[in-house]
Formats: structure tokens, sequence, C-alpha cells
């Protein structure tokens, strides 16, 4: 590490503290937020694989809702991005299929509630909204809340898991969620919930599959070239303030990306010295309510993004 990239880091830590940035960058940590990718492993099956309620030929999920907006239980938003095994392409058009038990721990095995698939868009995101899954028991114990994925990238096999979640206190006694090594090691599918703005939990699930897509360089870029560091307010309503620092000379792209993978805003696009820079993002009024990915380009190559909401 250089003595400038050192200092840059330090100033930047120094100045999120100082703005009292802290809270919302904790926030987005807590969430899973990928603010980095600070790891590249392969997701894992799951010991249980795809369980004995899987229904097939499920419907593509309209309007990335899972749940229908009356379905009882606690609102939850589940986004990611799909990645090729060294992390250096992310891959789009890849179907996400995932279905879990209602909250009261029963699955639809008539129909299709709970029950659906998405497809990655051109960056390689997914997200999707539903409820968070209740228990329900496996012989003497419960099995804690979890989702169910079958990934397929295009022209690449089938991943089948499962997604559990931090501060579950029937993880340690599971036969499947408890593992942590080896082909069903569930450590990176145990991922954290934070509450946003408007009382719905949100979490971030990455996956690291078999697949070709877009490069988009390797899980340390953002260490040596530049990264998003801070966005606020987030939730957002008609202004976004990003904070991002660039630490060599290049080419800086500030790109903003809706959830279909469409550009909808050009931030910055100029050559910039190693510093720390702000933009400012106010969306036409007439821009849907929803998420948005903002995204770092340094040479043209993607080398980090954040979460954004508007609402």
């Amino acid at each position: 590490m250089t003595k400038d990239r050192r200092t840059f880091l330090k100033n930047t830590a120094l100045a999120t503290l100082g703005l009292g940035l802290g809270s919302s960058a904790k926030a987005e940590a807590a969430a899973g937020q990928p603010t980095s990718l600070i790891t590249c492993d392969r997701t894992t099956l799951d010991y249980y694989g795809e369980g004995p309620f899987y229904t097939e030929n499920p419907p593509m999920l309209e309007g990335n809702q899972l749940a229908e907006s009356d379905e009882p239980g606690e609102r939850m938003i589940i986004s990611g991005r799909v990645l090729n095994l060294s992390c250096s392409e992310f891959i789009p058009n890849t179907v996400v299929d995932v279905w879990h038990a209602d909250n009261d721990g029963a699955y639809d095995n008539n129909g299709y509630k709970l029950r659906g698939f998405t497809l990655t868009n051109e960056q390689g995101f997914y997200l999707f909204e539903t409820i968070k899954p209740g228990k329900y028991l496996n012989g003497n114990s419960f099995r804690p809340s979890h989702i169910h994925y079958k990934i397929t990238p295009p022209g690449f096999p089938q991943l089948i898991t499962q997604l559990y979640f931090a501060g579950d206190d029937s993880i340690p006694g599971d036969a499947a969620a408890s593992i942590t090594s080896g082909t069903y090691d569930a450590s990176n599918r145990i991922i954290s919930l934070t509450e946003n703005a408007n009382g719905v939990l949100e979490g971030t699930f990455d996956i690291v599959i078999n697949g070709e897509g877009i490069a988009v360089g390797t899980n340390d870029l953002h260490l040596s070239k530049g990264m998003v560091y801070q966005v606020s307010p987030n939730p957002f309503t008609s202004e976004l303030t990003i904070h991002y620092g660039v630490f060599k000379r290049a080419k800086v792209g500030l790109v903003v990306f809706d959830l279909v993978g469409r550009q909808v805003a050009v931030l910055e696009d100029s050559e910039k010295l190693p510093e720390k820079y702000y933009a400012t993002w106010q969306p036409d009024s007439a821009l849907p309510s929803g998420h948005y990915f903002v995204a770092l380009k340094i040479n043209d190559l993607q080398v980090h993004y954040l979460k954004v909401v508007k609402v």
C-alpha cells in the first residue's frame, strides 16, 4: 500500500466521522451491502439441497414482488449481484428462482404463493421483496428462517442452495445452517439484515458461481483504483450526495443504473487526480421511486457500487 493511498484512506475515515456519516456506513455494513467484495468465495451448496417443497414451473416475479403487499409478516428486501468464480465478471440474465415458507412456517404446495423467479439485469443485479420466512419444526427442533435459491447462469450448471439470517437462534442446532467448512459451508450464506427508513428489513446476498459474463475487474479493484465510500441520505427523495475517492490519475465515470440495468444518470465523466470528491444527483421528479445502483468506473472499468433507494 502506497503512502498516498494510506493517507487517502485515513483522511476518508476521518472525514466520514467528522461529517457524521458513520451511522449510514455502519448500516450499509450491517445490511451486508456490497461496499466491497472482501472475499470471492464460491457460493456453496446447502446440505439440505432443494428440500421437499419445490414446485416446478414457478412464475416470473412481477414488479420484483415475491410476496403480495397484503402477505402477513415482516417485510424484507433481498438484493445482490451474480458474479463468476473469480469475481472478474458479472453475469446478466441469470435465473434466480426463490421460494420459502410463509410467516407461520408453511409452504404453499398447491399454488405459487411465495414462489417465483427473476433475472439478473444487464449489470448482474437482482432484487426481490418478500416477507421474512417463518420457522417450522424439523424433527424436535425448528429450522432457522431461510430462503431457497436455484441459480442458473446462461449456459452453465445450476446451483441449489439456501440463505439464512444472522442472529437466528436456530442456526447453531441446524444440521445445514451450522456447517462452517467444506462443500456445505453455510458461513457466507448467513447475511445480516438492517431496517431501512421505511421499516423494511434489507439484506444483500451476492452469488459467486461458474459462468461467463461482462468484465467488472477483480474483487480488490476498489482498494487500488477508487471507491464509493458514502451516499446520503439513503433513502432519499429529491437529492443524493455521493462521496467517492480516486487513488490514481484516471478517467473517472460515476453513473447511476436502475434495477433493469439501464443507465439513468451520468454524474461524472472526466479525468481526475488522486483525491476525494463528491457529486450530487437530483433526478427528474418523473423518475420512479425504487432501487438504483451508483457505480464508479475507473478507465471504463466498473470497480465499485452502492445501492440507493429513491422514495
